[in-house]
């Protein structure tokens, strides 16, 4: 499977994460992402969250959200 591949996979499995725990709807999460550019942000940082657990690399897109201006309040 190639990288591009991995990555999408990576992205589309953060994407229903964040739905499930974020308790927002696909679409909200996608849109979101979106704006804040948290899909160019996984592609970049693809080779350190392949390592990562799926929650840390939650955690941590939170962040970025936040430094981009969009807080997420569970």
């Amino acid at each position: 499977m190639s990288d591009k591949t991995e990555i999408t996979f990576m992205q589309t499995r953060l994407i229903r994460l964040a739905s499930e725990e974020w308790h927002l709807p696909v679409e909200q999460i996608i849109r979101l992402f979106k704006e804040t550019d948290v899909l160019g942000y996984i592609e970049k940082c693809y080779g350190i969250f392949h390592c990562e657990g799926d929650e840390a690399v939650l955690e941590d897109i939170k962040e970025f959200m936040k430094e981009k201006g969009t807080e997420i309040i569970v």
